[in-house]
């Protein structure tokens, strides 16, 4: 009888293990065909909620954002009883000093941007109207969708099973966890916003320290394939996808392996969010074990722990508020601020002078040219494109521009604003610093690959 009773709880869990992670790989990590171009599950279901709310998601999206830098401030600021005792309030809107002004410095630039009044700068076509109209709508479906199906990856066990098995990989190489690797995968087949949304999400919990976090979104936080294949469109060079991509996996490999290991990621604590110290044995296999035996093992421990549908569906709600409304006012305000500088200031040409001999030193054909985007890709990872397509002739320029701007990964239109609204322990003068380490690591890597495979 005893034993008939473990065999059945043995195949519930399995069974409470099984379905509800394969229903998360399946809508976050499957690649689908649409059309011309592959994606996942996720993306197009993304696609389908940000069609659904068209008619009304700028209204929508300008109020959620006001309610936001409202609420921060009664929250923050004046402090009324009636909401000291609501827990999930004071997780939305109890902010720092400099969050509150970034979250009504976003609400100022929205209302602007809507209402077409004060500064041009602030709401023309490429500043606060692309961020509105373009980004922030997208994001709006993204982080609905993925927070409320996250927990199908997350609570279940898979990534404690993936984690297990890929320790001897990912632990060596790049420092992390080895569950980081679904981080990933969901970040290169989907939208590199669902990588730092599960990072984040991971690092409150105490799945990774600092150090892990830290390295994870800003190393692993992969621009997705279809992204790729829209920037190789943009410079007019999609017949060279497959050696652009080869490229991009190829410079983002090794930029993988050595910017972890410089400052600033080198020098964050490893110690989880409460500063207690990071524990580097919570993935070891016990001796007697094999390690797929270990892996299945700690899955089945968390499946069987895990809350149920009610539970899943209250956690799922809380990461989607979570991110609707701590996320995309610093969108706003960050990513308006960073084109406005890059539209209407010299500050990034300036910037990218120090890399003409570099380039030079390189064999990079017009390199004064391509000095000149790419520092702007820290604003928006399109506008390197978008500016070689219109002034650079050479079509390896182009190609390196186009590979450039996708591994420097740190743009602060999406997210360089989503670490940052984030918790995950990055500041913005490490997040430039991270993205210069990277242009510097991975552009010879990219010219050399250009020059075998274009020239």
């Amino acid at each position: 009888m005893a034993t008939s009773q473990v065999t059945s709880d043995f195949w519930r869990t399995l069974i409470a293990f099984t379905v509800p992670s394969l229903i998360g790989v399946f809508l976050f990590m499957t690649p689908v065909p649409v059309g011309e171009v592959v994606t996942i599950p996720i993306a197009v279901m993304a696609k389908k909620v940000q069609e659904l709310v068209a008619p009304f998601i700028h209204p929508l999206i300008v109020a959620i954002i006001c309610i936001t830098g409202v609420m921060s401030v009664l929250v923050s600021l004046v402090k009324p009883k009636v909401l000291s005792n609501i827990h999930i309030i004071q997780h939305l809107f109890k902010v720092s000093p400099i969050w509150l002004i970034t979250r009504l410095l976003g609400m100022a630039f929205i209302l602007m941007t809507y209402f077409k009044v004060g500064p041009v700068a602030i709401h023309s076509d490429n500043t606060g109207k692309l961020v509105m109209h373009d980004l922030l709508p997208v994001l709006f479906s993204v982080f609905i969708l993925a927070g409320l199906l996250l927990p199908l990856l997350l609570n279940f066990g898979l990534l404690e099973l993936v984690g297990t098995l890929f320790t001897k990989v990912m632990r060596p190489l790049f420092g992390v966890p080895g569950r980081s690797a679904v981080n990933c995968v969901a970040s290169w087949l989907g939208d590199g916003s669902v990588g730092i949304l599960m990072t984040a999400r991971q690092y409150e919990e105490k799945h990774y320290t600092e150090r892990e976090a830290a390295i994870i979104g800003t190393t692993f936080s992969a621009v997705s394939i279809t992204f790729c294949l829209v920037v190789i469109g943009q410079v007019k060079l999609e017949y060279l996808f497959a050696p652009f991509y080869l490229t991009v996996c190829a410079a983002g490999f090794i930029a993988a392996i050595i910017v972890p290991r410089l400052p600033p990621l080198r020098f964050k604590k490893h110690c989880y969010i409460d500063g207690t110290p990071g524990d580097d044995n919570a993935e070891a296999v016990p001796e007697g074990k094999t390690l797929f035996r270990h892996a299945l093992d700690v899955a089945l421990t968390k499946a069987r722990n895990a809350p149920g549908i009610g539970g899943t569906l209250k956690e799922g709600t809380h990461n989607a508020l979570d991110m609707v409304f701590a996320v995309l006012p610093v969108v706003m305000a960050v990513g308006t601020t960073a084109l406005i500088i890059a539209e209407y200031t010299p500050v990034f040409q300036i910037l990218g002078k120090p890399f003409i001999p570099f380039l030079e030193l390189l064999q990079v054909p017009e390199a004064q040219k391509a000095a000149e985007t790419i520092v702007v890709g820290f604003a928006d990872m399109f506008i390197p494109s978008i500016l070689a397509a219109s002034s650079i002739e050479s079509d390896v320029t182009r190609f390196i521009v186009a590979a450039m701007s996708v591994t420097q990964l740190i743009y602060m239109s999406e997210v360089g604003a989503l670490l940052l609204g984030s918790k995950i322990p990055v500041n913005l003068w490490e997040l430039f610093l991270i993205f210069i380490l990277r242009t510097l690591v991975t552009l010879p890597v990219i010219v050399l690959m250009a020059h075998w495979l274009v020239a």
